[in-house]
């Protein structure tokens, strides 16, 4: 498989995608903004707390699912959620972390109460990703600049994906200069932010966001209420 996916599919140019509106695409490979406000335009602003509401009871253990990854990113937004220090052992009460890179599971559950995403889409395993925790979790997170409106990643849109790799493998390359063609996921000519390709309810922008921001997100999931991320954090914070 090469780096190089020349037909991006998952990304039809002229095609929205089932349950988005998709915002404007921008021109010259800008990056997709987030919808105006914290929460998708596909979501009712009801829609995360009344799938919380019978979340913890749902739960055999009374606690929480909670699943996270990150795609196209630097992971530095998880380095967040660990920066919540002893705040972890309090949301530890009401919370299980059923899959994660911080975690030992390397399934992702059937059913998840909150899933959240890091990074951008930007290949084919990245799209893979979104559209499992899409399926199996009520509530969907965008956690970041890079998940919420492409950010970094998306910095490479502009140009031509032949020019991006020529530059990284060939041009800058000292040792072996070649692209990648075995064991790598294809990139997509354009990066997407997340509601671009799955619905989302809850979007948390930051660069990263900070571990107050977070707590404060899942304590207000918890408690059954709807968070309104504009009055913690904004982009580039």
């Amino acid at each position: 498989m090469s780096l190089n996916h020349p037909d991006d599919p998952g990304f039809p140019a002229d095609q929205p995608r089932p349950g988005v509106t998709p915002p404007s695409a921008g021109t010259g490979g800008n990056p997709i903004p987030a919808p105006d406000g914290m929460l998708a335009t596909t979501a009712t602003p009801t829609t995360a707390t009344a799938a919380m509401a019978t979340a913890a009871t749902a739960a055999p253990t009374g606690r929480i699912k909670v699943a996270t990854a990150w795609l196209d990113g630097c992971s530095g937004c998880h380095m967040s959620l660990l920066d919540l220090d002893e705040r972890l052992v309090d949301l530890a009460q009401a919370l299980d972390i059923v899959y994660s890179p911080l975690v030992d599971a390397k399934a992702l559950p059937e059913r998840v109460d909150i899933g959240i995403l890091e990074g951008a889409i930007s290949n084919e395993d990245d799209l893979r990703q979104a559209q499992a925790f899409r399926q199996r979790c009520r509530v969907l997170i965008s956690l970041g600049d890079c998940a919420v409106n492409g950010n970094v990643p998306a910095m490479r849109n502009p140009f031509k994906l032949e020019a991006v790799l020529d530059q990284a493998y060939r041009e800058t390359a000292t040792l072996q200069p070649g692209i990648p063609t075995q064991r790598v996921p294809a990139l997509f000519r354009q990066v997407r932010p997340i509601h671009a390709c799955v619905p989302v309810e809850v979007f948390v922008p930051g660069c990263p966001p900070s571990a107050d921001t977070i707590f404060y997100i899942l304590s207000e999931l918890i408690a059954g209420r709807t968070p309104d991320p504009s009055a913690v954090t904004r982009f580039g914070a």
